[in-house]
């Protein structure tokens, strides 16, 4: 793939013909060819690692701040968002391909994905999972590098949609966790159902308050068609009130 079919419009015109064999984030995993894209983590910087991604022989690098490489840099705002989009156009928009629907909340994702991969299974459709447990599409299991455990990095998540669609998914289930949604991992996916289960007192080393967590999750509702939501929860009552998609809203009272 040809950098201006990659980037379109945003890159210089100069370097549209460079040839993209591939991306990567992880300078270890640079192959000739690949674009490098820089992203800040809560432990390292990928900024330290370009001048290693260039000698591995990437091709080009996507960075935040300035960096002194001999290759092409193009800036950008947020390298997150930015990964996602080239991910996504790497690999055709699998997600747009079959029906996508996420779960989030801070307890019952696993046991909520399984439960509609029984469903959607018995109505007779092939169904992929993405999740805590494993990621599998049928009988096959899927293996991705990615570090998080709940919903790949945007680049694995995109190589997993297209296997899915290699694999004849007509509908893909997935875990959507908090990060994800706050670190733009599912960036560029479309839900066709977003699901919430429930909001409980977690992971505030990241969010730092129950109002951050809540309105990380509430971004799954921005980014789907229908929405179904527990709405026993408050936090499902705030997601109901502050969003415009088609929402059912289930609880035992």
């Amino acid at each position: 793939m040809l950098a201006s079919e990659l980037l379109g419009s945003k890159w210089l015109d100069e370097h549209k013909d460079i040839d993209i064999t591939g991306i990567a984030y992880d300078s270890r995993n640079v192959l000739p060819g690949n674009v490098f894209v820089c992203i800040k983590g809560f432990e390292t910087d990928g900024h330290k690692y370009a001048e290693m991604a260039v000698k591995n022989g990437a091709s080009l690098i996507v960075a935040e701040d300035k960096i002194d490489v001999d290759v092409p840099v193009w800036y950008v705002e947020n390298s997150r968002v930015e990964i996602a989009e080239m991910a996504c156009k790497y690999y055709g928009n699998p997600s747009s391909k079959f029906k996508l629907i996420g779960i989030t909340g801070t307890n019952g994702k696993t046991t909520i994905t399984y439960l509609i991969k029984s469903i959607i299974e018995t109505a007779g459709m092939r169904i992929g999972v993405i999740g805590t447990n494993q990621n599998i599409i049928g009988d096959k299991v899927l293996v991705t590098q990615s570090t998080t455990p709940t919903t790949p990095n945007a680049l694995e998540l995109q190589q997993l949609f297209a296997e899915m669609v290699d694999s004849d998914a007509e509908c893909v289930v997935m875990e959507v966790s908090s990060h994800a949604l706050e670190l733009e991992r599912v960036h560029g996916c479309h839900f066709d159902v977003g699901v919430f289960t429930n909001l409980t007192r977690d992971h505030l080393d990241f969010h730092k308050t129950m109002e951050n967590y809540l309105n990380a999750k509430a971004k799954l509702f921005k980014i789907s068609d229908k929405g179904v939501v527990n709405f026993d929860d408050d936090g499902g009552k705030k997601i109901v009130a502050n969003n415009d998609c088609d929402i059912l809203k289930v609880g035992l009272s």
